[in-house]
């Protein structure tokens, strides 16, 4: 019979090597699988903010988790076909960017845990019983909060245009928050407006991207004074505040975005916190949480940033005392 002596070396050097081995593919095995859906691209200033926020709270791409994007590029026939795919794949939860991804989401999976961004009303579209205790998959910050919000704007309007007449309101009632904020709270605001600021007020619904040149045209012939755009992905980017400035037409929008790319004035929801608390829903969820038991935060604060380069252009002078209360001035 032959005997064989390890040498110690050796001995801890292969113990190593299965350590290391066993190790590696259990870390391998803890990686979190995290879908993301996005109505137009998941690489804006919200969604970096996003993963900024997951990445404080100790989930980093590559070593704890992994991330699939699926994004629509504003092609909204596509949402159900990419949720449909997240789903099918099973990751442990998914995060949807926009109202048209969430409900692309809750129609594809009712088990996998849904975190939701930029939606204003989630529970008036039914992915939620109530606030306080959502009673589903889904969850999230919400970026409105009841009340009169539109009254407000179009007071700011007033405000800085204090001769304007005709106010026509961008919207596209294929997106739900639209249907349900736009087209149930702009009628109060806009009989409250009517009387109180002197608007008449015209609502433009406008389902495509193309079609925004010949609304803004039309909008400049039938003497509109301002333009308030809706937040949405078809007026998402530069080009609707360089149609707008190209019409000489003043314009508002709650998208921070808007005013930063050129339109006159933002002022809604601070849209990097919202995205910088829907991190910690996700790191909440990730350690245990059930959505349905995470209640849906809503903003209590509004943004006002105004565009002072486009007010030149437009001959436009801003109020000393709207200066003043502006969260943020671009030059």
């Amino acid at each position: 019979m032959r005997r064989f002596t390890l040498a110690f070396p050796v001995l801890t050097g292969l113990l190593l090597f299965v350590f290391t081995s066993i190790t590696t593919t259990h870390a391998a095995q803890r990686l979190t699988r995290i879908g993301v859906l996005c109505v137009t691209t998941c690489t804006t200033a919200n969604m970096n903010a996003f993963w900024k926020e997951l990445d404080k709270l100790g989930w980093v791409e590559g070593a704890n988790i992994v991330t699939d994007r699926k994004e629509a590029f504003a092609r909204l026939d596509q949402l159900s076909a990419l949720a449909s795919e997240l789903a099918q794949s099973k990751p442990d939860l998914i995060v949807a960017v926009a109202p048209q991804a969430a409900r692309a989401a809750a129609n594809a999976t009712s088990e996998i845990p849904i975190v939701f961004a930029a939606v204003a009303d989630p529970v008036g579209m039914g992915l939620a019983s109530n606030l306080a205790h959502p009673d589903r998959n889904i969850t999230g910050a919400a970026s409105f909060a009841p009340g009169d919000f539109n009254g407000k704007a179009f007071g700011i309007i007033r405000e800085l245009l204090p001769q304007a007449k005709r106010l026509t309101v961008f919207i596209n009632s294929t997106n739900e928050m639209h249907r349900l904020l736009a087209l149930k709270e702009v009628p109060s605001a806009a009989a409250s407006a009517a009387v109180k600021l002197g608007f008449q007020l015209d609502i433009s619904d406008l389902h495509d991207p193309e079609e925004l040149p010949g609304a803004v045209a039309a909008a400049k012939t039938q003497g509109v004074d301002v333009l308030f755009v809706s937040p949405d992905a078809i007026f998402t980017g530069n080009r609707m505040p360089d149609l707008a400035a190209m019409a000489g037409l003043p314009s508002m929008s709650l998208d921070p975005r808007f005013a930063q790319l050129g339109g006159l004035i933002s002022y809604g929801p601070d849209y990097l916190a919202i995205s910088r608390l829907g991190a910690h829903y996700v790191d909440r969820i990730l350690r245990g949480a059930k959505p349905a038991n995470l209640p849906i935060e809503q903003p209590d604060k509004y943004t006002l940033i105004i565009n002072l380069k486009t007010a030149r252009s437009l001959g436009v002078e801003i109020p000393a005392s709207l200066l003043a209360r502006a969260d943020e001035v671009v030059e």
